[in-house]
């Protein structure tokens, strides 16, 4: 085969450099498939320019060049990866790395220490459960020195995002966190030397950014889609904030319609959905704009802020508006809870289906002594639904009073891929969820406390299997506080009427 190409080179002398030379920055570039949350994956047409473009301006926007280092362990069908791997590695030339083999990961990324990364909100969510974990499982006072200088961060953290000064106690103790704490576990995530890192695909969950950026990682969120090359917004140095994902590149426009959707347009937009002309036409507006099917609003500062996808908004009954996504990510702030999806549009009160989290609720019944003999065993106990309940109640805490989750069920069974409940980015195929455990949805709102359930699974080898059991369902009740408790015992007890 060599031996081919080298007579080819030389009886055709500069026929590479001819081949680079004709092509075209509109020429068709990449095939990227978009993940299918709420249809079949469609495969978007990419151009050179589409690519290299918004790689520009990105590397511009963040200052990124070629003594940067990047670990590209991403799939490589994902967008992102394409964008940081692919099109921004050539046009900055930045070094850009791969792991030995995926078990590797942890330690190649601890070896290398690159000075810029990407990870989906999920890899983010993995890796503040497995610190949890660890934390909870750790010698008392390892416990409760993480504890207490968690705290020190959160508090610190919280003055710099209100733009607050850091009070000078706070700042001594964080020196000393630093060396205890938070260098320690930078270290074991592999980004000591991290000077940004991102995360995009999904939203993340406010309180999981939060921990990161306290505990010294640059964590900033971006903005995009497979339709715009990869990424259009990032949130600038000194403007970081969980509930944004910050300004448009240059070059780039955003648009909010009337119904709250958010368009974008700029050079990155694609050449459409290949073989789907009418997919294409359904996606941009005749003058070039991409519709994201995305509901947002710019606010004071310009930041573009994303509410939920726009066919996923809705309201309670009484007009209370309920964006579920962003309750979801409160849930997964929990270390016990993996997945979970909320229901309330043109419903009187907000309810749940969770999956926990194996591994952690695992750890979690060893520690308690609860002995179980599988997946579905273990979501079934009674004390886990407890446990879960009270992880619900947390999260209540931090949402307004009409949008808290009342009822809840523990699913026997992890939300999957396979079985098209999941995309293969991670991301909730709610109205394929909501088809498919329509009984649960309704059970929710009958004052039912248990419901037949009957769901197919899919093993690895690709036999499948129903799976049929009866789920109780949990009802969150609202602890009450030290004074209205002491309040209530202070009342006298209601005499029957005669």
């Amino acid at each position: 085969m060599q031996a081919q190409g080298r007579d080819f080179g030389a009886a055709h002398p500069g026929y590479v450099e001819a081949a680079i030379e004709a092509a075209k920055p509109d020429d068709l570039c990449l095939f990227s498939y978009t993940s299918g949350t709420t249809s079949r994956p469609k495969g978007v047409m990419l151009s050179h320019a589409n690519l290299l473009l918004p790689a520009e301006a990105f590397a511009a926007a963040e200052g990124i060049g070629p003594k940067d280092e990047h670990l590209a362990y991403l799939p490589m069908a994902w967008i992102g990866n394409s964008l940081f791997s692919l099109a921004m590695h050539m046009r900055i030339g930045f070094t850009c790395s791969f792991p030995e083999k995926p078990e590797t990961l942890r330690r190649d990324l601890r070896e290398l220490g690159p000075t810029m990364a990407l990870a989906p909100p999920r890899l983010w969510e993995n890796a503040l459960t497995e610190i949890m974990v660890r934390a909870a499982d750790a010698t008392r006072l390892k416990r409760c020195t993480f504890d207490y200088f968690r705290g020190v961060a959160e508090r610190a953290q919280a003055c710099i995002t209100e733009g607050r000064p850091v009070p000078l106690a706070a700042r001594l103790l964080r020196g000393i966190g630093e060396i205890f704490v938070y260098g320690p576990l930078r270290d074991q995530l592999g980004l000591r030397r991290a000077r940004v890192v991102y995360t995009g695909g999904a939203p993340l969950g406010a309180d999981t950014f939060r921990f990161f950026r306290a505990i010294g990682i640059n964590l900033k969120q971006v903005y995009g889609a497979t339709e715009l090359s990869g990424l259009c917004s990032v949130q600038p140095d000194g403007e970081v904030d969980p509930d944004t994902v910050g300004r448009l590149c240059p070059g780039m426009d955003v648009r909010i319609e009337d119904t709250g959707e958010v368009l974008i347009r700029s050079d990155g937009v694609f050449k459409g959905y290949y073989k789907q002309p009418e997919a294409t036409a359904d996606a941009l507006t005749s003058d070039g704009w991409l519709r994201t099917g995305d509901a947002g609003f710019i606010d004071q500062r310009g930041h573009l802020v994303i509410v939920d996808r726009a066919r996923d908004v809705g309201k309670l009954v009484d007009g209370t508006a309920l964006a579920p996504q962003f309750v979801e990510n409160k849930l997964k702030f929990s270390p016990y809870i993996g997945e979970a999806v909320v229901f309330g549009h043109e419903r009187p009160f907000v309810a749940a289906i969770v999956a926990i989290d194996a591994a952690t609720v695992g750890n979690w019944a060893e520690r308690n002594n609860l002995t179980y003999t599988s997946f579905q065993d273990l979501s079934a106990r009674a004390e886990v639904r407890e446990l879960i309940g009270e992880e619900i109640r947390k999260c209540n805490a931090g949402l307004p009073p009409a949008t808290r989750i009342r009822r809840f069920l523990v699913l026997n069974k992890e939300f999957d891929a396979d079985d098209d409940e999941i995309t293969r980015t991670r991301k909730i195929r709610r109205r394929f969820v909501a088809e498919k455990y329509a009984a649960i949805v309704e059970a929710f709102y009958s004052d039912a406390a248990d419901v037949e359930v009957s769901a197919e699974i899919t093993y690895e080898d690709g036999r499948k299997a129903a799976l049929r059991s009866r789920l109780a369902i949990g009802d969150v009740e609202e602890r009450a506080t030290s004074a209205e408790a002491r309040a209530r015992r202070a009342e006298p007890a209601p005499v029957a009427a005669e």
